[in-house]
């Protein structure tokens, strides 16, 4: 727990903390969870009703695993056909934050309960639990660390950016200085680790890279840290969009993420120069159930649009060795960084994955890879956005699903996939994508990134 006031442990303590709580000017606490869209979701409860709620939850409607990006709702999935139902949502006290920038709240990512305290075979985070007991029993664990990308405007509905450039220029930041000191504050206040902070390529965009840690630690971060830019953004004027998409024509905001697979306290992906072994076979399980892999960690409209050629978004399926083009980026490890630096980026990634979601997948299919002892094949050096069709096929290089009926098809089809998510959150996560893509299907693009602009 991330607080100046005391950590409850138990349910006997939360009485005592709630009100040690109030008594240091705590007055809610914000519980978030994430759905099927990237989006978060929140229930706020006084902070006096800790204990009980820590215990009983608060009620939700089981619809919000077929809420679209566009909060309708749809009943094509079976499973959730009708207004009737509720779960529960509980807190995970373990994580409970003081808000920095929000001082009157506290905030905690949320587990979703079946109404007499069961699983919920649509709860998110649940299913990423799943996957790291799995690897531990296999006696494996997982580093993950987030890069997010965002753009940072004045506080209108518009487009105004912040800052103009240079990119990665000292210049550009100094156009929002105060809003990055107070930012890396309040990171740090919460609990999360900044690897660095810099102006990206983008229109007025900022890059915050967050220190690797456990998976579960990993995707509550990059939850609470959209939280804290968020509010930091607004003391200061700002407003901020995660948005795959700022316009139509730019590079759009990606959310990447850098994983690592140990053994105890050695680094499964280092090596001299490629990973070998169980790491290299790490990787070769990602690289054969990437196409499946992004339509959970790029999912929206938006997403398959910035997934294009030339963009430095990665739109075709290969691994290469710091080649910023690859899909799947090997950062090897180094003398003066040592072998636990070595991790795989995974660069067709956006705030419209759930992240929960998106590092399950990503431990079941390295998992599996390792499993079946995959070949790693040779490593691209160039771009093959560039090369013939001829030249990509000999390669066994293929395109990242371009529509969102591809995307569809393949997730649909994945055995890894289905077994992870499960048939149910897999058939809500699909219905969702259709009834997105039939919404997106009447109107221009310029449309659909302007109504996904301030979601995210």
């Amino acid at each position: 727990m991330t607080s100046s006031s005391p950590s409850p442990r138990t349910t006997v303590d939360l009485s005592v903390a709630s009100e040690q709580f109030a008594e240091a000017g705590l007055r809610g606490l914000t519980i978030a969870w994430v759905d099927n869209n990237g989006i978060t979701r929140s229930r706020t409860v006084p902070i006096s009703r800790l204990a009980e709620v820590a215990h009983t939850g608060v009620g939700i409607t089981t619809l919000f695993a077929v809420f679209d990006s566009h909060d309708a709702i749809t009943f094509e999935h079976e499973g959730l056909s009708t207004a009737s139902g509720d779960v529960r949502l509980l807190p995970v006290v373990e994580r409970i934050t003081r808000l920095a920038g929000q001082p009157s709240f506290a905030w905690a990512p949320g587990r979703q309960r079946a109404g007499d305290g069961g699983p919920w075979p649509y709860d998110q985070r649940a299913v990423l639990e799943v996957q790291v007991q799995r690897a531990a029993s296999l006696g494996l664990g997982f580093r993950f660390g987030y890069e997010l990308e965002f753009f940072v405007g004045r506080d209108t509905d518009a487009v105004e950016p912040a800052h103009h450039g240079p990119a990665y220029s000292a210049q550009a930041l100094l156009e929002i200085d105060e809003f990055a000191a107070t930012l890396l504050a309040d990171l740090e206040a919460n609990g999360l680790q900044v690897g660095q902070l810099h102006a990206e390529y983008g229109l007025a965009q900022v890059e915050v890279s967050l220190a690797a840690t456990d998976p579960l630690s990993a995707a509550d971060g990059q939850v609470l840290a959209r939280q804290t830019i968020r509010a930091a953004a607004r003391r200061h004027g700002l407003r901020v969009s995660f948005a795959p998409l700022v316009s139509a024509e730019g590079v759009g905001n990606g959310c990447h993420i850098h994983s690592s697979v140990w053994r105890g306290e050695q680094n499964l992906l280092a090596g001299d120069g490629v990973p070998e072994g169980p790491g290299a076979s790490y990787l070769a399980g990602l690289l054969r159930d990437l196409s499946a892999i992004v339509g959970l960690t790029a999912p929206s409209v938006p997403s398959l649009t910035r997934l294009r050629p030339g963009y430095f978004a990665s739109a075709y399926a290969f691994w290469g060795v710091e080649n910023r083009e690859a899909a799947l980026r090997y950062v090897p490890s180094s003398t003066l960084l040592g072998a636990g630096s070595a991790n795989v980026e995974l660069k067709p990634s956006d705030a419209s994955g759930n992240p929960y979601l998106a590092l399950a997948v990503l431990i079941a299919a390295g998992l599996a890879g390792i499993e079946d002892r995959l070949p790693l094949p040779a490593p691209i050096a160039e771009d093959p956005g560039g090369w013939s069709d001829v030249d990509r096929q000999r390669a066994g290089v293929i395109r990242l699903p371009s529509t969102a009926a591809e995307q569809q098809q393949v997730l649909a089809s994945n055995p890894r996939v289905r077994a992870t998510l499960g048939d149910e959150l897999l058939g809500a996560f699909l219905a969702v994508r259709r009834a997105d893509a039939a919404w997106a299907a009447e109107r221009s693009l310029d449309e659909v990134v302007a109504a996904h602009l301030w979601r995210y």
